[in-house]
């Protein structure tokens, strides 16, 4: 048995098209290196599914504003969350990664996991619709929202920490070295035209999450 079938067993979901499952454990690193598609554009069309799928799960669930279920379901989608979903059905053990990302610990990078997850479901949307896709959010996902939604997510501390200030927040991608399977992002925050906060990440997502935390961190200076 392969990864692949392995992996729908995890699942409880039998690909029609098994190729849409094996790009979307593939890592930009392991695409480089054997000539493959990765999972970064099937990443973003999961990002929406799994953003629509939760919230339809929300609004059926929580009779309140809208602000509740906006704080709710950045909680329950964040990179955070998604690790944590995605090490319930041990995806990192699934994914195909270039050999210097193997090296470097990717297989264990919350950044990575997340958008495999995301990619997941991109690949089951494609592959049979939104009811199925659901079907993995209903099942893998939404029975942890409880413990996710307790999960440090500093850009959404940020926001919240600013929301009654009616400030403005704004992130930068200010560096991007190395090559494709070992990047280095630095971003940093601004509140209007303040500089609030730097951060190093492997990822956009981690180096913002990095930056906010600084500025978080920071607090104490700029309130």
């Amino acid at each position: 048995m392969n990864n692949i079938e392995e992996f729908e067993g995890v699942i409880g979901y039998t690909f029609k098209d098994k190729s849409l499952l094996e790009t979307a454990l593939t890592h930009s690193s392991y695409a480089n290196e054997h000539g493959k598609e990765c999972n970064e554009r099937m990443e973003f069309l999961g990002d929406a599914v799994l953003e629509l799928a939760m919230s339809k799960y929300l609004y059926a669930v929580i009779s309140l504003d809208e602000g509740v279920l906006t704080k709710t379901r950045a909680k329950a989608v964040c990179e955070g969350a998604l690790d944590y979903y995605a090490a319930k059905i041990n995806l990192p053990k699934y994914l195909y990664l270039g050999k210097g990302e193997e090296i470097s610990g990717g297989r264990f990078r919350p950044a990575i996991i997340a958008d495999a997850m995301e990619a997941v479901l991109g690949a089951v949307f494609l592959d049979s619709g939104f009811d199925e896709a659901y079907k993995i959010v209903k099942t893998f996902f939404i029975p942890y929202i409880d413990e996710v939604t307790k999960l440090k997510d500093y850009k959404s501390l940020l926001q919240e920490k600013l929301q009654s200030e009616k400030r403005t927040i704004r992130y930068e991608i200010v560096r991007d070295e190395g090559p494709a399977n070992d990047k280095e992002f630095e971003a940093v925050v601004y509140m209007d035209e303040i500089l609030m906060g730097r951060g190093i990440g492997k990822t956009k997502k981690e180096a913002q999450q990095n930056a906010a935390k600084n500025a978080l961190e920071k607090e104490a200076k700029i309130w």
